[in-house]
């Protein structure tokens, strides 16, 4: 049971947070210009301890992104390009076998060593780049936070979060990510064109002499303390139903479900989405700084936490519908 103290510490900590929130924003608009609602899911995949899938077209400032993020979070980054000739190894880390000197002579025995895999924040460039088998050596690692190699498991490093990029518009060359590995990322973001008042400063910005630096604005400790804050804050009853709701909409064998769910959707959100929006919309909260998460934060996650998270059959690409037409559906079906 929570003491008055701990009760008083985590209202500290939250002020805390949204404050650093506010300033790791900041920071990161020294070099990225515009995308405020992507950095705004980062961050609230950060609390939450969540991987994120950013899609978007080539150029948008993806993968520039994340390694801003990582460097005002102070935290250790590892960039793993995927490409069809990758190998599980190369994310992973494998083991090698080294000749040992000792008074008893010399000796072979097998190292273990860490793939980039092993850093805090990971960012997996052009995920959809290689192929299903080696795509699955992130399986493991994003849901258990540890790897195993020959048979020994190995921790990965706190906090361990995966920022993976996808280009949507390529197809030649490319894999579907299967639905066990989309299903792990907490949010499905999506990076849009820049408003022209933000591309004209990207223009300017881009092609001057001046580069900017970006500083460390919070410390791992502080990174881990707020991840720890976000379970703990409450989430109103109404706002925990609306999430569970809306992920029992998006399953076509739900006797509620909107039509455009029984006509285009194969298979809907599992309980998982439920919790995903949950949590996100905790995190929400902790990043403006609101002692609880309410129905408005579970509005606001839904498209990002949930339209990754449905398979489509091949009617609603006939038709054009996509995954957030669908969502959209659920959310005025469930009076949203």
């Amino acid at each position: 049971m929570a003491t008055t103290t701990d009760a008083t510490n985590d209202v500290e900590l939250l002020s805390r947070c949204a404050e650093a929130c506010d300033r790791l924003k900041t920071e990161v608009g020294r070099v990225v210009v515009g995308q405020d609602q992507v950095l705004d899911a980062m961050l609230v995949a950060l609390l939450a301890r969540g991987h994120a899938l950013l899609v978007g077209v080539p150029g948008l400032a993806k993968t520039l992104l994340v390694s801003s993020l990582a460097k005002v979070l102070h935290l250790s980054f590892g960039r793993v390009q995927f490409t069809p000739d990758l190998l599980p190894a190369d994310i992973t880390g494998t083991d090698v076998l080294n000749e040992v000197t000792s008074t008893d002579g010399t000796r072979r025995q097998l190292t273990f060593m860490p793939g980039p895999i092993f850093k805090n924040l990971v960012l997996a460039d052009e995920i959809n780049r290689t192929p299903p088998k080696t795509q699955a050596a992130l399986l493991q690692a994003m849901q258990e936070q540890c790897v195993t190699v020959g048979g020994k498991t190995h921790p990965l490093p706190a906090p361990f979060q995966v920022f993976a990029t996808r280009n949507p518009i390529e197809q030649e060359g490319t894999y579907a990510l299967p639905e066990a590995q989309l299903d792990r990322f907490l949010l499905e973001i999506h990076v849009g064109y820049p408003s022209e008042t933000e591309e004209l400063e990207i223009a300017r910005r881009t092609t001057s002499a001046t580069k900017h630096e970006l500083q460390p604005v919070v410390s791992v400790d502080e990174v881990t303390a707020f991840g720890q804050l976000v379970p703990r804050i409450p989430a109103a009853d109404e706002a925990v139903a609306l999430a569970v709701k809306l992920s029992r909409l998006s399953r076509p064998e739900y006797g509620g479900a909107p039509k455009e769910v029984k006509q285009y959707v194969r298979f809907g959100a599992g309980p998982r989405g439920s919790q995903a929006l949950v949590l996100a919309a905790k995190a929400r909260a902790a990043v403006r700084g609101e002692a609880a998460a309410d129905l408005d934060d579970v509005r606001h996650m839904a498209l990002p936490a949930l339209r990754h998270r449905m398979v489509l059959g091949y009617r609603a690409e006939a038709d054009g519908v996509s995954e957030s037409d669908i969502v959209e559906a659920v959310l005025r079906a469930a009076g949203a």
